[in-house]
């Protein structure tokens, strides 16, 4: 008899659904505030977990565990669950992504308004017996601009609900169709730094990652509107707390509430004690509501895997053949480098994207390919993004995923060919495999080549003029960058060109000038990829649903 665990509180209609399930063969038992030792014993002894984000679920506590299958976050974090430790050991991790939404989109509504209105520090002064209805002066919302980072399922309910009360909203999301913006009323900027002169409001709706990590912090404060108000309902350390604090000491920023900080839980900071600050402790998702439902979809989740194999918003591997995916394991690996590779070509967020596969490949399952090539695309913007997810995640944003094959060989047995629309610009990248598992990108904008698809490269176009060559080569030795590989493609002789370097290292901000500045140099831009060899937590062992 399949059993779970449940290590943390949870809705007594996602316990009523456990019950339902312990009478058709599924048994259950709850354990909190388990760590250490008690932990690993305890998960050692279930075939499921579910959990909210008080239990810690270490490599440590999956160490040695043989019969653990399945672990359910109920809610849409998963940062308390180690995924790496999980997936390598098969265990499958999914999330609720769906259920807190409209609750956390409503809680920082509830926080824009409180601020505007100071209605937490008016409700204290009333309750020490003061009437001073003057130095509680508000703003109204009609009329005032907000700026929303990351417009995901929360962010467009929160620009839904600042629209209904006649707010505009600016919105930034590498990855929001220009269309879809259109639908919601939001008026798309190409970064972050340009909307913040504009905002009267800013609320960042954003996974933490290592580029939103103090997305705004001190020089950012220097760009935003004088008198602003600033939301976090998110993750704490998208906001600097030290640059908040010198803002509301210098009366730059008028007002700040968070709902989120960097380290929690959090009873002490030099915030609680500024007038203009407004703070709960982490309460985004904490409705009935939004408690019920994801219990009881991380209920249904578990229940369904364990009863059927069924596998719905896994964060961390897929419910793949192991024969299939060995198949096709080195076009993963191609397709998600060359996702990787063009999210970094352009500051545009892709309205379309059109994959093509010729030659062998066509006939095997592209459809895994076009999902690893979409996640890849996706993976320095947003949070758990797997072959699982991500095609979902693209077309969420209006994001247009088509694809076309043809099994007639090319130049190469196989090619993979990807047009990628973002702006006014077309970008294409063409990519096949040496071997089984050696990655060449074979074509770039339109001009053929070969490169390396890993490490640190930098495209440029330049005219196909003597010289060129050589004066980058010059201007990267003289900032110690060393080039490792260098190839160049062209379309006819004299006209346009483009080169690809692999680098040693990341050339600094002074090398990148030099070289832009470089006579005959049109464009140049780095592109981080991956090591050679390194692979994508959800390719780098065999998928947890062939586990016994």
């Amino acid at each position: 008899m399949p059993s779970i665990i449940v290590l943390d509180k949870l809705s007594p209609d996602g316990i009523a659904l456990l019950d339902a399930a312990a009478v058709n063969g599924i048994s259950y038992e709850v354990r909190t505030g388990l760590a250490g030792t008690e932990l690993r014993e305890a998960l050692a002894q279930h075939d499921g977990a579910i959990c909210r984000s008080g239990v810690k679920i270490t490599a440590e506590a999956l160490a040695g565990n043989q019969r653990l299958r399945a672990i359910v976050r109920a809610g849409v974090g998963t940062d308390n669950i180690d995924k790496q430790a999980a997936t390598r050991q098969g265990i499958v991790v999914m999330n609720t992504p769906a259920g807190n939404t409209i609750s956390t989109a409503e809680h920082a509504f509830a926080l824009i308004l409180a601020l505007s209105r100071n209605v937490a520090a008016a409700d204290a002064s009333l309750r020490e017996h003061r009437w001073d209805r003057g130095k509680f002066m508000g703003v109204q919302l009609a009329g005032k601009t907000l700026g929303i980072v990351g417009m995901g399922r929360i962010g467009q309910a929160v620009a839904s609900r600042a629209r209904a009360f006649d707010m505009r909203v600016v919105g930034f999301d590498p990855f929001l169709a220009t269309e879809r913006a259109s639908e919601l009323g939001v008026e798309l900027v190409g970064s972050v730094r340009e909307m913040l002169p504009e905002v009267d409001y800013l609320t960042v709706h954003t996974p933490l990652t290592a580029e939103t990590r103090y997305l705004i912090g001190k020089e950012e404060l220097a760009i935003l509107k004088p008198g602003v108000r600033l939301i976090n309902c998110a993750r704490g350390g998208i906001y600097d707390e030290q640059a908040l604090l010198e803002g509301l000491q210098s009366g730059s920023v008028a007002g700040v509430a968070l709902d989120v900080f960097e380290n929690e839980p959090c009873t002490e900071s030099p915030l609680f004690d500024q007038p203009g600050v407004l703070v709960t402790p982490h309460l985004g998702a904490s409705t009935e509501e939004a408690q019920s439902q994801v219990a009881i979809e991380g209920v249904n989740l578990l229940t369904d895997f364990l009863r059927t194999g069924t596998v719905r918003h896994s964060v961390n591997s897929s419910p793949i053949d192991p024969a299939a995916l060995e198949g096709v394991r080195g076009f993963l690996d191609l397709g998600w480098r060359l996702g990787v590779l063009l999210s970094q070509l352009d500051e545009q967020p892709p309205k379309s994207v059109s994959i093509a596969y010729r030659g062998e490949i066509a006939s095997r399952n592209t459809r895994l390919v076009t999902a690893a090539f979409a996640a890849g695309l996706l993976e320095t913007a947003l949070e758990d993004v797997n072959i699982i997810n991500a095609e979902m995640l693209l077309r969420e944003r209006g994001i247009e995923l088509v694809e076309q094959s043809r099994s007639d060989p090319g130049a190469f047995s196989s090619v993979v060919a990807v047009d990628l629309v973002a702006g006014d610009h077309v970008h294409r990248a063409a990519g096949t495999l040496f071997g089984r598992s050696m990655p060449r990108l074979v074509q770039l904008e339109g001009h053929r080549l070969e490169a390396y698809l890993d490490g640190t490269l930098l495209v440029f176009t330049h005219q196909d003029v003597p010289g060129i060559i050589g004066r980058v080569g010059t201007a990267f030795g003289g900032s110690g960058v060393n080039i490792a590989q260098m190839t160049v493609g062209r379309s006819a002789p004299g006209g346009d060109a483009i080169g690809v370097l692999n680098l040693d290292q990341p050339p600094s901000v002074e090398a990148l000038a030099q070289v832009a500045a470089c006579e005959g140099i049109c464009s140049a831009r780095v592109c981080n990829l991956p090591a050679a060899g390194q692979l994508p937590y959800w390719l780098a062992t065999p998928p947890a649903a062939a586990r016994g």
